[in-house]
């Protein structure tokens, strides 16, 4: 079930962005149709799943999945840059700082954040679906976390385990929460299950993140691997183990399908999901 509704997710997106881009001109419209090809869609998947669960059209749900991987792809354009993370490898293809060139990079990113926000604006919603994506991305969420991802590269003492859950939710979690409570923003219902089980979920994701960085295979990531502990940053291993990272991410990821229990066996799907973000390997 989880694996062919992430498929079809996968599908939809990619063929409704490619769409979306079709006609965007010059060197940034072709940097922005390159930033935003491939990747797992599970951002998209959530809000697709949060939709279905609440009865919104697949075809305004499809708006605000389009939305999510817009601004994903735009933050990671932005964290390869070199005055970032300085990668030249994301998705086992060369980073679009390196394909193109970093004013090229940086537009594109900037370009794919007003998108975001674009399609986000003509989903039919009767809540703040906007205004959450503007908190989600923003100075307390996805920036924030960003801010303290670089800072910590740079400070005197690693990060606390308290301190690295505060960085991974602003910069991983804000925008999963915000794809797993779309679709009941957009139902006018209360989405406060959904982003229980997304806190759960994202952080057990970062965990699962970390593992692979120390014993992932980098031609199946398509990524490098081990940067953190090349830098000397502390991560949820470096600070637990690795066994211990390991089962607090099984822990983590329980408490996201226990957080699922109104739904009932309408949320197996996301149920699945979270498994799978703890036995991925990319």
């Amino acid at each position: 079930m989880f694996r062919t509704s992430l498929t079809q997710a996968a599908d939809d997106v990619a063929g409704f962005l490619d769409a979306t881009l079709a006609d965007m001109p010059g060197e940034v419209g072709a940097a922005m149709r390159y930033g935003v090809q491939g990747g797992k869609r599970l951002r998209a998947f959530l809000v697709l799943e949060s939709a279905r669960l609440h009865d919104v059209p697949r075809a305004e749900a499809l708006k605000a999945a389009a939305a999510i991987e817009a601004m994903h792809a735009y933050s990671l354009v932005h964290d390869d840059l070199p005055c970032m993370d300085d990668d030249d490898l994301r998705r086992g293809q060369p980073t679009v700082h390196v394909k193109w060139d970093e004013a090229t990079a940086v537009l594109a990113g900037d370009a794919l954040q007003s998108l975001a926000f674009e399609l986000a604006a003509s989903a039919v919603s009767r809540g703040d679906l906007v205004g959450a994506l503007a908190r989600a991305a923003g100075a307390r969420g996805m920036v924030h976390g960003q801010a303290l991802d670089i800072a910590a590269e740079t400070a005197k003492t690693p990060l606390t385990l308290e301190q690295i859950t505060e960085l991974q939710a602003g910069k991983t979690g804000a925008l999963f929460e915000w794809s797993a409570c779309a679709g009941a923003v957009m139902a006018g219902a209360d989405p406060a299950p959904l982003a229980a089980y997304a806190r759960a979920m994202g952080l057990a994701f970062q965990i699962a993140d970390d593992i692979l960085d120390v014993e992932g295979d980098e031609e199946t990531a398509g990524k490098r691997l081990q940067k953190d502990a090349a830098a000397g940053k502390a991560t949820f291993v470096s600070l637990l183990g690795l066994e211990p990272a390991r089962a607090r991410a099984c822990a983590l990821a329980q408490d996201a399908c226990d957080a699922l229990a109104p739904y009932g066996e309408a949320a197996e799907s996301l149920r699945q999901a979270a498994r799978f973000v703890i036995s991925r390997d990319s």
